[in-house]
């Protein structure tokens, strides 16, 4: 026995699944051999006394990368400049640029200490080690 299906005509579903491949060459198209440009992958971390967070960012100059911490909320910045070519003998036979930012923000558990917080960047790898606020005695409230 065969399925029976309404058919909708104001449905956008046949439309998406025409266009769901469409877009893929073009973004291998802009990819480098080692990594997307543009993509930051993020692993964080939690102790009892802090939070470390390791970003890869590989290609990406010490002097281009910019962290800002704003209570739990984290934001790393990237700027990204690549030029590639390829010549043969002396005549470019291709040139590619890339220039362009990217970011990252995400909120922790709980305040980071920013007086403490520290950053190091080797590898192509960004470290940071923030410390957590230290809580303050939690206020009780009297019922009346």
């Amino acid at each position: 026995m065969s399925n029976l299906t309404r058919f909708d005509p104001l449905s956008l579903d046949p439309v998406s699944e025409l266009f769901q491949g469409f877009f893929r060459p073009m973004r291998s198209m802009l990819a480098t051999s080692d990594t997307e440009l543009g993509s930051m992958k993020i692993d964080v971390t939690e102790s009892e006394k802090a939070y470390s967070v390791k970003a890869e960012l590989p290609g990406v100059e010490k002097k281009d990368i910019d962290v800002q911490i704003d209570g739990r909320v984290v934001s790393i910045n990237a700027k990204v400049e690549r030029s590639k070519e390829e010549k043969e003998g002396e005549r470019v036979i291709r040139r590619e640029r890339y220039s362009g930012t990217f970011s990252r923000s995400f909120a922790l558990g709980g305040e980071v200490d920013e007086a403490n917080a520290k950053a190091e960047y080797k590898d192509g790898v960004l470290s940071l080690s923030l410390p957590k606020k230290a809580s303050g005695d939690q206020k009780r409230l009297t019922i009346d």
